[in-house]
């Protein structure tokens, strides 16, 4: 496999076509192409996602946003071998390193809210950091939404200080949405030398280790009865993994 840099345009439409999630993640900086026979047979991401600042300096309080890339998406076409993932995966680093020297850390989460532990950043050797409690709305068609997306067509109001619509059980119901509790798992690769990444990991919060890893049984997931509760229930059913634009409005249904 070789790999180069790709147009966003290249790489969007390919992620369109292959990957679970359509949504882009907010920043985008670099594309890269994994190409077999001058055909395009995989792409990954870098950037930011939609608070790069707050969500690096949790984990790492020393850093700046200049220094990391967060892997934004990676999809491979589904003919290709197993192992296709890990190997593109590993030359992108070696890209990133020679390129992007400045970049401390690449991380990525693991959307184990629909299922996937990360077994690919497993096979990689990156290091896991524990867990966080997502959401994700689902309708009665199935169809599944975005807590970004919601926010921005949720008829409640905006959250005292912040930009950020209500995603209140009272709002979720009366849009015709369930509410679903589940996980994201953090992973982090190291871009630096160990020395550099010893000291990263004193400051961070987190016990970055290649053990331990999540597997299936590590996902959860938690269904909203009322406001303030939630039963653990058996993964939700939707009707495929790509988050569904809203194309109704609902700003009369609950706030006049």
């Amino acid at each position: 496999m070789n790999i180069t840099p790709i147009s966003k345009v290249t790489a969007v439409n390919f992620i369109q076509e292959t990957h679970y999630s359509k949504v882009m993640p907010r920043i985008n900086k670099v594309f890269i192409g994994g190409f077999v026979d001058n055909k395009l047979v995989a792409v990954m991401t870098l950037g930011y996602g939609t608070r790069p600042l707050h969500t690096l300096k949790i984990m790492f309080p020393t850093l700046e946003v200049s220094q990391y890339f967060e892997l934004g998406k990676l999809c491979v076409l589904d003919e290709m071998p197993r192992n296709t993932e890990s190997t593109f995966i590993s030359k992108c680093i070696k890209y990133i390193k020679q390129h992007h020297p400045e970049r401390k850390v690449l991380f990525s989460w693991a959307d184990g809210i629909i299922g996937k532990p990360g077994y690919v950043y497993q096979a990689s050797n990156f290091y896991y950091g524990g867990k966080i409690t997502t959401e994700m709305y689902i309708d009665s068609a199935g169809n599944r939404v975005h807590p970004r997306s919601f926010q921005g067509f949720s008829p409640g109001k905006k959250a005292e200080g912040t930009q950020y619509k209500s995603r209140s059980y009272e709002v979720t119901q009366a849009a015709g949405y369930t509410k679903y509790f589940g996980f994201q798992f953090r992973y982090i690769y190291p871009l630096c030398n160990e020395k550099e990444w010893k000291a990263l990991q004193a400051t961070s919060p987190f016990p970055w280790q290649r053990q331990d890893y999540p597997k299936d049984a590590s996902c959860a997931w938690f269904k909203q009865l009322e406001k303030g509760k939630r039963i653990e229930c058996d993964m939700p059913s939707f009707s495929g993994t790509e988050y569904k634009k809203i194309t109704k409005s609902i700003g009369d249904v609950f706030f006049s």
